[in-house]
Order: structure tokens, then sequence, then C-alpha cells
């Protein structure tokens, strides 16, 4: 199987879903490690604009969007499932929740005054002006991917984080996990900002201490680990992307169209809501869960670039 690339940064919350999906899978993997902030010149020479994180790479494929990406490894190592049968709908509906509306309670907590200067100083006590240039920097980065999106008083951030933690008490109570005896999508879309609150403000981190059945679940998730995977470079990665013999068949190609727009389109798809950054190219196929494009750059050659249509929004270039 060619190589997956994961183009990920160690303390970016939806690269740690992927890479535990990874461990869980016991997939082999590459990592290249990419910038947090603009500019990220390697990213936009695979992506053609879209610049969240993490995004996989398989050979001249790129797949953006975590949710999507768990889907792709679903498709290639089905064993163990992240989608039981018994409860498939369930756990994407969870996940989807977990993804944004906890994520962004949690994130809006751990983004507190003490949790930012922890992150960004080393110390919690360290007052604002001795954050430094990266803090500075990281926060208009930010600012400019939320699309005038109200960022949560830290207030309604605790409350919200709190209620939702004491919701997952309640689903993991008389079972190991969310939805059942083994880890599915919903637990490792719900353990990610908990993650980072855990291990990145852990000055926030007492939050969790009051439910004692959401600390062990977390360190069920954490002994999962992250597999086997070795360093990559952004060029080396370009130059597999441009040495790659074409982009791997879809396992659904059926073409479905909710936007009068043909095949071999020149569109734009974008986030509808986090990273304003279109990403521009000729329409190749539009299923009932992915739209792919296809864009030529000087370095990376052909490239496929596959969206989730949930989340995203396809529009006629120049439109």
């Amino acid at each position: 199987m060619t190589d997956l690339i994961l183009h990920h940064y160690p303390v970016s919350p939806f690269s740690e879903k992927v890479r535990l999906v990874l461990g869980y899978k016991q997939l082999a993997w590459k990592s290249v490690i990419i910038p947090s902030v603009m500019p990220k010149p390697d990213v936009v020479a695979l992506t053609g604009g879209y610049r969240k994180t993490p995004f996989l790479q398989i050979g001249s494929d790129v797949y953006c969007d975590s949710a999507l990406i768990c889907d792709v490894l679903e498709h290639l190592a089905p064993e163990p499932t992240l989608y039981p049968p018994s409860h498939k709908g369930l756990a994407r509906i969870v996940a989807q929740w977990a993804d944004e509306k906890l994520f962004w309670a949690a994130m809006a907590y751990n983004f507190s005054p003490k949790g930012t200067a922890q992150l960004f100083a080393g110390n919690p006590d360290a007052p604002i002006e001795q954050w430094g240039g990266i803090a500075k920097a990281f926060g208009e980065d930010r600012t400019k991917m939320r699309l005038g999106m109200p960022r949560m008083p830290l207030a309604d951030a605790a409350a919200a984080y709190k209620s939702y933690l004491r919701r997952m008490a309640n689903m993991l109570d008389g079972q190991d996990y969310l939805l059942g005896d083994a880890p599915c999508v919903a637990d490792f879309a719900a353990y990610h900002p908990l993650w980072f609150t855990r291990t990145q403000t852990s000055v926030m981190a007492g939050v969790l201490d009051a439910t004692p059945a959401v600390l062990a679940w977390m360190d069920r998730m954490a002994a999962i680990g992250h597999g086997r995977f070795d360093a990559m470079t952004a060029t080396e990665s370009i130059a597999a992307c441009a040495q790659s013999t074409g982009a791997a068949a879809q396992n659904d190609s059926t073409f479905q169209d909710e936007h009068d727009i043909a095949l071999g389109s020149r569109v734009t798809v974008t986030s509808e809501s986090f990273g304003p950054e279109p990403t521009e190219g000729e329409l190749v196929a539009a299923t009932r869960t992915r739209y792919t494009l296809q864009r030529v750059d000087e370095r990376a050659g052909i490239v496929h670039v596959h969206f989730p249509r949930i989340g995203y929004i396809l529009k006629k270039a120049n439109a």
C-alpha cells in the first residue's frame, strides 16, 4: 500500500484524533510536521488553499478534514471498525457533536488567560505581556480563520464544558466506551479536546476531576497510542505526490448532483464555518459523501483533493 502520510503538528487536537485512529487500526504511517500558523507554502502546494490541520496524503490523493480521514482509514483497514453496525448512525452523530459543540466549548475554556499563558509561556501565572510573539501570531491567525464566529465567553464555556463532561460520564456508566465495550469514531472525536485540556493546558485540567469515569476512559483512550510512524519532510511528501502514478480508485464514484454543476467544471470548495481559504480545481467527483477536485501544482504535479460534503460549500469558480 502507498504510504499514509499525515500532515500535522504535535499540539493539534484534531491531529491527536487521527493519530489515535491510526494507532487503533495498527497502521504504519509517515509524519510530516507542518506550521501551526500561516504561511504554509508546502501545505498549499498539496491542498491548493485548505490550511486546517491535519490532512492525509496517499500518493497524489489529499484528504481534508478529520471526519473524511476517518472514513478513508476505515475503508483501508475495516477492522477494528470505527462504525459498529449496531450504532453506525449514532456514532457519526455523536462524533459530529463532539467535533463541533464539545470542541468549541472545551477550547474556549482551555484558552483562558491561565491556559494560554501555560501553552505559550510555560507559566500559567505569567502576565499577558510576557506571552510573546508566538501567542500573538497564533491569536491573529485563528481570528482570520474564525470568519466572524463569536468567541464563547469563558464563564459560558466552563458551564457548557462541565455539562458535556457530565453527559459523557452518564454515557460511560456501566461500559468502557461511549457507545459500548469498544471505542468507535465517537470516542476518538470526543477525546481530542479533552486531551488538549489534560496535556497542553493542564492548569485548567481540574475541570475533569468531577467526572472520574471520564478520566478513566481518557486513560483507556491514551493507551491506544499512535502506532508505528517515521518522520518525513514536507519536501519528500511533495515529491511523493509528484511521482505518484495517479489517484486511488474511490469506493464510491456515483455522481450525485445537488448544485447543477457538471463534472469537469472549475469549482471552489470552502469550509462553511472555520478556515475561509478556498481550494479551486476541476470537479472530478461528487459522491454521496465527498467532493474531489483535480488541480495542478508546479511542485506536486496533478493532485486530487478530497473534501467531505458535510461542513463544506461547493461553488462554481468566480461565481
